[in-house]
């Protein structure tokens, strides 16, 4: 079974165009845990254009009051400074991107075999019980590159879907995007690695993505599910996406 894991920034970003405390990131956080995420995800940047630090101290307090068994993700490139963040917050999950500050986004995935010392020495430093570190990967590595990524230590990759999620008008080029992440994920499986998926996912193309691409451990859903929330609420968006993973409750 897939589970979702709800990506926050984009209440974040919506919040930080005023001096005002609202949308509240834990509030958010909050009806999507009651709806049934299994946990939430955040990117913070070193500019906190969107999620802040405090926000992930505000998260970290929620998730160990109110909600011990839900996952909190949190996602970055490996600076000193979000080594440190990780080690204070202690996330059930981190997720190393290969982004550079000034990215609007991820866009692209780690080279593996270009960065198997770096990734090598950051993954033994976040490796601690109970916590798992994924990589991010991009939606056509091959088998070299993936066992490079398992050799690191790190126990999943994220694909990354930016590309699939863009095919909203060309069902052709769909078809073939989906190829590709179905065949890195039987790659990455293969070599013992747990996958996660995220970028651009959304209520009309992740049906054709679950059925396509196997062993989806987790989707982190952020863009696509607070737009669908401007329709729909949080919490209903958030059900109707775990209707569509087979998970809904």
């Amino acid at each position: 079974m897939t589970e979702l894991s709800v990506n926050l920034n984009a209440v974040a970003q919506l919040r930080n165009r005023r001096n005002l405390p609202w949308p509240s990131v834990v509030g958010m956080a909050r009806i999507v845990l009651e709806a049934g995420a299994v946990g939430v995800t955040v990117h913070p940047r070193p500019d906190e254009r969107h999620i802040r630090r405090t926000d992930v101290f505000d998260l970290v307090n929620l998730l160990r009051t109110e909600y011990p068994h839900a996952e909190l993700n949190i996602e970055g490139y490996p600076t000193e400074a979000f080594l440190d963040l990780v080690a204070a917050a202690n996330p059930n999950q981190v997720t190393l991107v290969p982004d550079a500050p000034e990215q609007a986004t991820s866009d692209h995935g780690w080279d593996f075999l270009a960065h198997k010392a770096l990734l090598t020495d950051v993954v033994a430093q976040l490796k601690t019980p109970g916590r798992r570190v994924s990589l991010f990967c991009d939606p056509d590595a091959d088998r070299e590159a993936l066992e490079a990524a398992k050799a690191t230590g790190a126990d999943r990759v994220e694909l990354y879907t930016g590309p699939y999620g863009a095919c909203f008008d060309n069902a052709e080029a769909a078809v073939a995007a989906l190829a590709d992440l179905a065949e890195t994920a039987h790659a990455a499986h293969a070599v013992g690695l747990g996958i996660n998926a995220g970028h651009d996912l959304t209520l009309a193309n992740l049906p054709a993505f679950s059925n396509a691409v196997p062993f989806v451990d987790e989707v982190s859903i952020g863009h696509g599910i607070t737009a669908d929330a401007l329709i729909f609420g949080f919490a209903e968006a958030t059900r109707k996406y775990l209707g569509v993973l087979g998970n809904g409750r």
